[in-house]
């Protein structure tokens, strides 16, 4: 896919492994997002660190894992954040033993990045590095209920013998590729995060996968949704990768929520049984735990560093 917009490179062109051979937002099973910090005073640092350590993940596990660094475009200036494509959860046990086995990695991690020799840990704030791990949504994951018949048709579902992997969550979009955005050719990445209410969590999966649904079939090739669960951190956390054409794509998805009827009964139609109190999508979150993050894949000389 060409670059989707004519100033920002999107993230694929970080690395020089070939756009095919990469895993994204699209195809990979697992998602590390790892966010840290850059000190005052290392802000190039930090950067050429971020940048140099994607680069040997990308490049010495091919069809493994994929790594690209982005910048919070409106949130904490030179916090960074990599997303960490893996195939699967075994992927990840394959990269802890190259930080045990191989010697050129460990080489690059001990080398000096700091001006005065010091390594990459004087680089970045103390404790402020933090992983975050996401897998593709699919309908009844953790036990959950949708109709009694979606989640029966999924490949986990029906596959027999144990799971040793997810489907990428491009399986969640019915259009073809041509007009899929992921997190390796957008302009704009909004991560978006919301906490499920514990009465609400079915209902609330159903939801956000339908909202998800009314944006991709609404504006294909300028935005495309992908719905993640939390593993191993808070409990019935959704994440929503929203990966945007450009920034001013999100001008479109805007007018969308206000033009489209049908996208807008998504949001005012009763979903929760008469039985169970009546309501809305908004009495499946916890009021205030709704956020958004917006993400600009980075490039060299970017915040003029």
């Amino acid at each position: 896919m060409t670059n989707p917009s004519p100033v920002i490179p999107p993230a694929e062109q970080q690395t020089s492994v070939a756009a095919a051979d990469l895993l994204n937002s699209a195809n990979a099973g697992v998602i590390v997002e790892r966010t840290a910090q850059v000190r005052n005073g290392f802000h190039a640092e930090g950067r050429k660190f971020a940048r140099m350590m994607a680069e040997f993940v990308t490049a010495k596990q091919v069809g493994v894992a994929s790594a690209y660094v982005y910048e919070e475009t409106f949130g904490t200036k030179d916090r960074l954040h990599w997303l960490i494509h893996l195939s699967s959860l075994d992927a990840y046990e394959a990269m802890v033993h190259m930080g045990t086995s191989d010697e050129e990695y460990r080489g690059a991690v001990a080398k000096p990045q700091a001006g005065d020799g010091g390594g990459w840990d004087r680089v970045f704030v103390d404790g402020s590095m933090h992983e975050t791990v996401l897998m593709p949504q699919f309908w009844g994951m953790y036990g959950t209920k949708v109709d009694g018949e979606r989640e029966r048709g999924t490949a986990q579902y029906t596959q027999e013998g144990p799971i040793t992997g997810l489907p990428g969550a491009r399986e969640q979009v019915a259009l073809p590729a041509g007009q899929i955005l992921h997190s390796g050719t957008c302009g704009l990445l909004l991560h978006r995060t919301a906490q499920l209410d514990y009465d609400f969590r079915s209902e609330g999966r159903t939801f956000a996968r339908e909202a998800a649904e009314s944006i991709n079939e609404n504006l294909p090739g300028e935005a495309t949704v992908f719905v993640y669960e939390e593993a191993f951190g808070a409990a019935d956390r959704i994440h929503w990768l929203i990966h945007l054409k450009s920034l001013s794509t999100y001008y479109k998805v805007l007018s969308l929520h206000v033009k489209d009827e049908r996208v807008r009964e998504l949001y005012f139609q009763e979903r929760i049984a008469p039985e169970r109190g009546g309501g809305t999508w908004a009495r499946m979150f916890v009021p205030g735990s709704m956020a958004d993050v917006a993400l600009t894949p980075h490039h060299w000389g970017m915040y003029a560093t």
